[in-house]
């Protein structure tokens, strides 16, 4: 039976009302070959009271200052020793106790695994399918016309893996899965949910920055004219989804 060892790294400062959930699931799964890493930005609102709770279910805790959330992310990488890496940061969750166990399961020595994500409120209530749904088939060039797959749906083989860029503070993640899926032998679709995503963050807080980084990106890997070509396709499917949505709550 295919079994790889999974590093699952938790990111979380101050975030008292929501660690535990996303411990609660991640030690709640199935599968055993789990390393749970957790780094904290050194919380004062209660937060390492909670995590010290599980201390004997974690196995690797860091707890220090950092120069932000892609910072804590490679200092989560650096100490990670699975054969899989996937981040479940303080507010998101696996979506059901099953699911590290279904996607193993689907098809043995993957470079990546991937699933689709359903978004929840602050109050932890479904607010259904992400506007952009995980591709069938799944290449680097996947995210032209968005980011198809979060970091939450997506489980990279750590040799395939490097540290995130810091050059980017909010839309870092799609550069080192774009990286990381360059290199890809075998890329798996396991067609089920695979993830609960907190929505907000700082990329909805900052939305005019993390969309220039995302152009800025896409510009690297796909070259200036084709980016802007897919900004135009971006912008009309964000239109037409919004009002076909309009439609349906009139």
């Amino acid at each position: 039976m295919f079994e790889p060892k999974l590093s699952v790294i938790t990111i979380v400062y101050n975030n008292v009302r929501d660690i535990e959930r996303t411990m609660l699931s991640v030690l709640g799964q199935t599968y055993s070959p789990i390393e749970y890493i957790i780094v904290d930005g050194l919380s004062t609102d209660g937060t390492l009271e909670v995590i010290n709770t599980y201390q004997d279910r974690i196995s690797k805790l860091i707890s220090e200052k950092d120069k932000g959330i892609y910072d804590a992310m490679n200092k989560g990488l650096a100490v990670a020793t699975g054969d899989y890496v996937i981040f479940m940061n303080s507010g998101d969750e696996f979506y059901d106790k099953d699911t590290v166990a279904a996607v193993f399961a689907s098809a043995d020595e993957a470079d990546i695994y991937y699933g689709e994500t359903e978004m929840i409120d602050d109050n932890s209530q479904s607010l259904g399918q992400r506007r952009h749904r995980a591709p069938a088939t799944f290449t680097w060039r996947s995210f032209k016309y968005g980011m198809s797959i979060s970091h939450q749906a997506i489980y990279i083989r750590r040799s395939l893996t490097e540290p995130y860029d810091n050059m980017y503070q909010l839309s870092a993640d799609i550069d080192w899965i774009i990286r990381a899926a360059k290199k890809t032998k075998k890329i798996v679709n396991v067609n089920r949910y695979v993830a609960r995503y907190l929505v907000g963050g700082m990329s909805k807080k900052r939305h005019r920055q993390s969309l220039q980084e995302r152009f800025n990106i896409m510009k690297r890997y796909y070259g200036l004219i084709p980016t802007v070509f897919y900004h135009f396709v971006i912008a009309f499917n964000l239109g037409w989804y919004w009002l076909k949505n309009k439609r349906t709550n009139d």
